[in-house]
This record gives structure tokens, C-alpha cells and sequence, in this order.
């Protein structure tokens, strides 16, 4: 029985369209679109297209041949995804062009031998190749706390799950993937439920996407197991709802990018040979996402080892690290993560304000755009406050005094006030002019008159009301 496809997704002329026009029409609405005019002045779109459209592979093998790279054979199923390989972009090139001259042989010895369909996927081009400049990130999707935070802070620290050795491994969430025709990537929604972008440098891609409201349908009676292949005989009795799913189609052609928003459940083909730039990242926007997905995740950890639960000295711990392990930050993480990213956004919006002299500069798009930032976590961790102590014996902690010596912050403040200058065409928004100001912030009065150091969640919902106050001058 085939898939039922209800409709198409929406295609639009990125170039006509203001960010504040996408937020509304897409990213509040958590609606898909492909995206194009985007893409015309890339250096990938050179440098990694032959004339005639291919993959550059010559130029992969001899730029950055030598990089580690995880690999899928797309025709091995291991658990819930494809099984892995390790190898390097040269041993990779290598065997997409065996198996293209073996596609193309008359050789009777070569034709009809087996071969892997193998796929590069999550590739940390940007952490490992720095200095050279692929892409300019969309300014539609340039509003990204994910990869601005892990490019000055670890999500998680616990040396039992990460080592210093495998640092490009977990320090972002920008990609680059790279498959032959044929090559394919299983149902799934996005890590911590994230919105995700992918760009399409050369090749075809088909998509096909199913609602948060019908992801239900693609699970099993006990709402454990997804389907893996939308394409197999998928069996009725174990996936009862699945025949009722209703799919939206897409054909990714080269140089289009998709808006993946999130809690979308996705399937995806290369029609042909397809180099693909993919992001996943969230904001204030989607940040309840993040948040449920958490929750979520930690309510199976705890049901899995409930049984040890009269035995151990440190349950919630235990659950914390498994969460951590299984998820890739626990609730101690979020609430760091959370608190320096308000406090980033509470530095722009004072600064407005003293620079202003006012308070009625607060009425700007860009300060709303803060404002709008701290309310959104405010009320997430004000959601996270009503639950019981749920962190463990390994609470969390931030001086947000000593956090204005820190120089990962003042890099994360930069980053943040370039990003929403952009956004709202500020050309004169350089956090540069700031540096010498940030001495002041140490006096500042809502640090002086609430509790600068953040222990639990109440803490922070504290904290954020009173710099909105002092902010909006109450």
C-alpha cells in the first residue's frame, strides 16, 4: 500500500521576502517552505560543482581528504538508524567512484557485484575548516542559539560521556552531507527537536514530511518504535495508524533550501548525486520544543531504571547522566545554557537603553526582539520550576558577576548583538563599542538588588523579571 500525499510544500522567492515576513509566515506557524535566491554567492556553489553540475569529488579528495568522517551504508539497518562507518573524505571519494565506474562498466566481472550505497552525513565542516568560507548562513535562519552557544561553551561536560579527543564530534550542529544517487536517509524528526535548514550545492533531493499533529500515526501501539522506511510493507498490526498518515511531497532541486521546522517527521531521497549544507539550531521561537522533547526523554530514562531506583544513592543523578547520554544535555545543562543566554540578551537591552538615554528606544523592533527573548525564557523556566527538584545531587550555578569575566560570554554577547543587528538592519549595532562598557554591567542595578548567582529555576524566572523591569525602567 502506497503513502497518501496530500499537497506540496510551498515554494518562495527568498529574496522577496523580509525576516520579519518568515517569522510569521513560517517560523511562528512552524510551517516547511523551500527557500530559493539564496544561494548565488556561495564559494561552495564553486568550488564543490563541476561544469556540469556533479559533485566535485577531485577537489574534496585533494582540499580535505585526510578529514574523519562518519559514514552510512544506507543498506545496513543498525537498531533505529543506518549503520556507521568511520573513514576518511579520500577513502570515501575513492569508493563513490569505484562504484560509479562499476555502475558504468560493460565489464561482465564488474557489473552486477555488490556494493554499499554509502552516505557522509554530519560533517563538521565548519569546526574543522574555519578559515575557509563556504557559505553565509540565510539571515532567515541566522537567529541560531544553538551553534552560537557550542561555539563558546560545551552543552555537556561530564568527562565520563565526552573525552578532549573528540571535540569536532560534539561541538555544533552545522553539517555538510554528501551521497550518490540512491543514497537515503530514514524517518525521523531533528535532535531536541530543533528547526533545521539544508541547502541543496548540487544534485536532487526528494522530501517528504509529515505533521507534529499525525506524528502519533508513525508509531507503534505502545508509542516506542517509529517506522524506519516509509517506502517498506509497513505492517498494520504493529503500526496501526500508519495507513492514515497524510505526507506532504517536495523536490529539493539545486540551490533551493528548506525550512524544516519543528516536531516534523521527514523522510529523504537523492535523486541524484547531491552535495547538501545542513543546520539544525532553535531560538525563542521553538524553545518550548526543546524543552517538551526533554521532559520527554526524561521520563523514559527514569521509567527504564525505576527498578533500581530503592538501591541507588543518587537516582535523579543517575537519571541526569542517562538523559545527558541518550539526549545530549540534561536539565542542568538547559538551565545553564538558558541562563547565559538571557543574561546575553539582558547585556543588549541595557546597553539600548543607556545608549538611547531613554526608555522609549525599548519601543524598536530590536528591543523587542529581546524582550520578546527573555519572556520566552522566563516562561520555560518558570515551567521548570513548578516540577519537584528534578536536577540531581549535581545542581547547577552562575554568577552572572563573574560570568562578565568570562571571555566565552563576552564572544557569545558579540555574536548575539552582530546576529540582531543584521536582523534588524542596524548597521551601527558592533559590539566592539561595547567592551569598554561591560566593567559597568557589574554595577548594574538588577544585579545589584536580586541575586546575581542562579542556583534553580526560580532563580533565573527571578532574575529575568527584574532586568525587564529595570530595563523598561521600573
Amino acid at each position: 500500500m502506497g503513502i497518501k500525499i496530500g499537497g506540496e510544500i510551498e515554494r518562495v522567492n527568498g529574496k522577496e521576502m523580509s525576516y520579519s515576513e518568515f517569522v510569521e509566515r513560517y517560523m511562528e506557524k512552524n510551517q516547511p517552505v523551500v527557500l530559493t535566491g539564496l544561494m548565488d554567492d556561495w564559494r561552495a556553489c564553486r568550488d564543490w560543482v563541476t561544469d556540469d553540475g556533479n559533485p566535485n569529488l577531485q577537489f574534496f579528495a585533494t582540499h580535505f581528504g585526510k578529514s574523519k568522517v562518519q559514514v552510512a551504508d544506507c543498506g545496513t539497518r543498525e537498531f533505529t538508524d543506518q549503520k556507521r562507518l568511520e573513514m576518511t573524505v579520500g577513502e570515501f571519494v575513492e569508493q563513490w567512484r569505484g562504484d560509479s565506474v562499476q555502475d558504468h562498466s560493460t565489464d561482465p566481472s564488474l557489473a552486477g557485484g555488490s556494493k554499499m550505497l554509502l552516505y557522509l552525513k554530519d560533517w563538521h565542516f565548519v569546526k574543522e575548516y574555519p578559515e575557509y568560507t563556504a557559505y553565509t548562513t540565510p539571515m532567515f535562519f541566522c537567529d541560531d542559539w544553538l551553534n552560537t552557544y557550542l561555539d563558546n561553551y560545551r552543552m555537556h561536560n561530564d568527562p565520563n560521556i565526552y573525552s578532549e579527543n573528540n571535540d569536532i564530534s560534539c561541538s555544533d550542529y552545522r553539517f555538510v552531507y554528501m551521497g550518490a544517487k540512491g543514497t537515503w536517509t530514514p524517518l525521523h524528526a531533528d535532535v531536541f527537536r530543533s528547526y533545521s535548514w539544508s541547502a541543496n550545492v548540487c544534485g536532487k533531493k526528494q522530501w517528504l514530511f509529515l505533521s507534529p499533529s499525525q506524528s502519533h500515526l508513525v508509531f507503534d501501539r505502545n508509542m516506542k518504535n517509529s517506522v524506519y522506511n516509509i517506502f517498506d510493507d509497513v505492517s498494520d498490526t504493529k503500526f496501526p495508524g500508519f495507513a492514515k498518515a497524510i505526507w506532504f511531497e517536495c523536490t529539493q532541486e539545486q540551490n533551493d533550501i528548506i525550512f524544516v521546522p519543528s516536531g516534523w517527521y521527514h523522510q529523504v531521497h537523492n535523486l541524484e548525486d547531491t552535495i547538501s549544507i545542513n543546520h539544525n539550531w532553535f531560538n525563542a521561537n521553538n524553545l518550548r520544543w526543546v524543552w517538551d522533547l526533554l521532559l520527554r526523554d526524561y521520563d523514559e530514562a527514569k521509567e527504564y531504571i525505576k527498578d533500581i531506583k530503592e538501591i541507588c544513592d543518587d537516582f535523579e543523578g543517575l537519571c541526569q547522566r542517562n538523559l545527558a547520554a541518550n539526549t545530549g544535555m540534561n536539565f542542568n545543562d538547559f538551565l545553564i545554557f538558558l541562563a547565559r543566554i538571557s543574561f546575553a540578551n539582558l547585556i543588549q537591552l541595557q546597553y539600548l537603553s543607556r545608549k538611547n538615554g531613554n526608555h522609549t528606544q525599548n519601543l524598536s523592533p530590536i528591543a523587542q526582539h529581546f524582550t520578546f527573548n527573555l519572556v520566552s525564557i522566563q516562561k520555560i523556566a518558570s515551567g521548570i520550576s513548578s516540577l519537584q527538584d528534578l536536577t540531581g545531587s549535581h545542581g547547577f550555578y552562575l554568577d552572572f558577576k563573574e560570568t562578565l569575566n568570562d571571555p566565552g560570554f563576552i564572544k557569545l554577547c558579540a555574536v548575539l548583538g552582530k546576529t540582531y543587528g543584521t536582523i534588524h538592519m542596524q548597521q551601527n549595532w558592533n559590539f566592539d563599542t561595547k567592551k569598554a562598557w561591560i566593567d559597568d554591567m557589574k554595577d548594574l542595578d538588577v544585579i545589584g538588588t536580586c541575586n546575581s548567582q542562579v542556583c534553580n529555576p526560580k532563580d533565573l524566572v527571578m532574575f529575568i523579571e527584574h532586568a525587564l523591569a529595570e530595563s523598561n525602567g521600573g
